[in-house]
């Protein structure tokens, strides 16, 4: 299953410094492997924000909860998700 997902990453200003570098480098790792094993083929930073849009290509949906989820950022993390389906007049699909 594909999905779509924006994610808009909203950190608080008196966070420790070494506790945000360090969630930003395990997010970063995370992410990483996530899509090294192809569940994250696609992501894409928002000009201007702190912020991405994302493909996600999983299983299913409780899945994909999972994975976003454990990403270390989620606390901070407003997330929109989108369930994709083959357009018809895809030639590649």
């Amino acid at each position: 299953m594909l999905f779509h997902v924006r994610m808009d990453v909203r950190i608080p200003h008196d966070l420790d410094p070494k506790v945000r570098a360090a969630t930003v480098a395990r997010e970063k790792a995370y992410s990483q492997e996530l899509q090294r094993a192809g569940k994250w083929p696609h992501i894409w930073r928002i000009v201007g924000e702190y912020s991405n849009y994302s493909i996600f290509e999983v299983e299913s949906g409780d899945e994909l909860h999972q994975i976003l989820s454990d990403l270390p950022l989620f606390p901070y993390m407003d997330i929109a998700v989108t369930p994709l389906a083959t357009h018809p007049s895809d030639i590649h699909g």
